[in-house]
């Protein structure tokens, strides 16, 4: 294990099994640290390593029970499509995780995609109005990274670099891809903790970019998160890692 300060936060290189540990660890710990009576509420990213990890905690029981009833749980961007299709990042989440933690309904909070993006958005605003911390968007935030250095949904000339209204949440069109709604940075500012998870080799050359490569937010959104690294941990394991030397 090996763990390093960089311009966008922490880099901690592990294995697999360790990088999933410390996430597990990460949630119990936002969980038992939270103030009476104020559940934290907890965002999951999207893709194929998040999904790996909820199977990974639902076969090991890395979470204790605490976790179910301790903390309010959503996703930190979302395709607009029902929670039931297999492209929900919500989907994947409740059905990998929170179905096993027998986390009860009122403590799950997807977007609400049966609205149109912008309603959904607005929407979504006020359901994280009332659950959580006056001045925060997440307490715990889970982010991957895209092949094309993208975070949440914030995609390479996403409108939301340049301008988010100082909205914590939003909806936007990405072309060829449909309506995302996603945390905004804005809202990556007003998180607790951020932690990114990038595993394999095929992640190598967009971390690279990210932490190495020369400033260009434009085309390299997850250089973002320069805004917020104090309170950001990256989970890399040493394939994709591999170009950082």
């Amino acid at each position: 294990m090996t763990e390093t300060s960089t311009a966008c936060g922490r880099l901690l290189v592990d294995t697999r099994d360790n990088l999933f540990t410390r996430a597990a660890t990460l949630v119990a710990d936002t969980v038992a640290a939270a103030p009476p009576g104020r559940p934290p509420v907890i965002a999951f990213a999207g893709g194929s390593t998040p999904q790996d990890w909820f199977r990974w905690c639902a076969t090991t029981r890395a979470l204790p029970a605490t976790v179910a009833h301790g903390a309010h749980f959503t996703v930190s961007d979302e395709r607009h499509v029902p929670t039931d299709d297999p492209q929900s990042n919500f989907g994947h989440a409740d059905r990998l995780l929170l179905d096993p933690l027998a986390v009860p309904a009122a403590h799950r909070h997807p977007w609400p995609v049966n609205l149109l993006p912008c309603a959904a958005a607005e929407n979504y605003r006020a359901t994280m109005r009332s659950v959580a911390d006056s001045v925060r968007a997440y307490d715990l935030c889970f982010l991957g990274l895209g092949d094309d250095a993208h975070t949440a949904s914030l995609f390479p000339g996403s409108s939301l670099l340049r301008d988010d209204g100082e909205a914590l949440f939003a909806a936007v069109e990405v072309p060829g891809k449909g309506w995302r709604l996603t945390i905004t940075p804005t809202g990556l500012r007003a998180c607790g903790l951020i932690v990114v998870m990038a595993l394999g080799a095929a992640k190598a050359p967009a971390l690279a970019r990210v932490l190495r490569g020369h400033d260009d937010l434009p085309n390299t959104p997850a250089q973002i998160l320069k805004t917020c690294a104090d309170r950001v941990l990256w989970l890399v394991d040493a394939p994709a890692a591999g170009l950082l030397a």
